[in-house]
């Protein structure tokens, strides 16, 4: 089992590699493929026929919290005005790492009163997306 709390969200940034851009409080990744219906006439029993590894791929990553710093802040801020495509990492310990072109779709903002200020980001894949098990 891997505790929500443990995983990881890293961004890219140049020289650097990747690094962490926030304490994330909710996630969720969602992987899917749409698929392609090949049933014809002749299909056995007319049961519905797929075309296999032939539907578009797709991942969703959907998170909110914290951010790190203002740096963290700052640098997701300008990529997501500028409408940028980078390479993000999606660490689950114990499990493994999904990694790939993401452009951020989604980023919004919102504070209480007596409380920090939070954010909420939604990245779509923008390319091919690999996983890596945790060794």
């Amino acid at each position: 089992m891997q505790a929500g709390k443990d995983l990881l969200i890293r961004i890219e940034d140049g020289a650097a590699g990747f690094r962490s851009v926030a304490g994330l409080r909710s996630r969720q990744i969602a992987l899917n493929a749409a698929a392609v219906d090949v049933t014809h006439a002749d299909s056995a029993g007319r049961w519905r026929e797929l075309l296999a590894g032939a539907g578009v791929r797709r991942a969703s990553v959907t998170g909110s919290g914290i951010f790190r710093d203002a740096a963290s802040d700052a640098l997701v801020r300008q990529v997501f005005f500028d409408g940028a495509i980078r390479r993000w990492q999606i660490v689950i310990p114990s499990f493994g790492t999904i990694e790939g072109p993401f452009q951020i779709s989604g980023l919004e903002y919102r504070g209480e009163h007596d409380g920090a200020v939070t954010f909420e980001a939604t990245l779509e894949s923008a390319g091919a997306v690999t996983f890596a098990a945790a060794t």
